[in-house]
C-alpha cells in the first residue's frame, strides 16, 4: 500500500464529472450505514401556453423524506393559489413514495409564512445569509 499522501487540488473551473465522482462515493458510505437511499427525483412544472417551462417545484426523494430544493412561481401568478397547488401535489407524491416528512429552505424575503401556512415548521436558520437576512430551514411530517 501506498504512503503516499494525496494531494490537493483546487480547479478554477470545477468539473461536474468529479462532483459525480464524489456524490457516488458518499451515496455508497450513506447506503452502508443507514440503509438503501431510495433516490427518486421530482419535477413538478408549470408551463405556459407554448410548453415552455415558467415556474414549478424540483425535488429529490431520499431516505424517506422529500427534499424541496426549488420553487417558483413568477410573480404576474403569485396570489392564485398554484404554489398550494404544488406544494399539495409535492406532498401527495411524497406520500405515495413513503415518505415521512418534507423539508426545504426558504430565505426569510421569500415565502417563509405561505410554508408555515402550509404546515411547515421552521428547525434552523443560517443567519445573514446573505448579509441582513436570514435562510430558514423548514420541516413537515406526513401522516402516512
Amino acid at each position: 500500500m501506498s504512503t503516499d499522501r494525496p494531494k490537493l487540488v483546487i480547479p478554477a473551473v470545477p468539473d461536474r464529472a468529479d462532483r459525480e465522482i464524489l456524490l457516488s462515493r458518499l451515496a455508497d458510505f450513506e447506503a452502508e450505514q443507514a440503509g438503501p437511499l431510495d433516490i427518486k427525483h421530482l419535477a413538478i412544472l408549470l408551463k405556459d401556453e407554448a410548453g415552455a417551462t415558467i415556474g414549478g417545484l424540483w425535488g429529490v426523494s431520499l431516505f424517506r423524506w422529500l427534499i424541496v430544493e426549488l420553487v417558483f412561481v413568477p410573480a404576474h401568478l403569485r396570489g392564485q393559489g398554484l404554489g398550494r397547488d404544488i406544494m399539495a401535489e409535492a406532498e401527495r407524491i411524497a406520500i405515495e413514495r413513503g415518505c415521512i416528512g418534507i423539508w426545504l429552505d426558504t430565505y426569510d424575503f421569500q415565502a417563509p409564512d405561505f410554508y408555515e401556512s402550509l404546515g411547515f415548521v421552521p428547525f434552523g436558520a443560517v443567519f445573514d445569509q446573505p448579509p441582513g437576512h436570514k435562510r430558514i430551514f423548514m420541516q413537515k411530517r406526513l401522516a402516512i
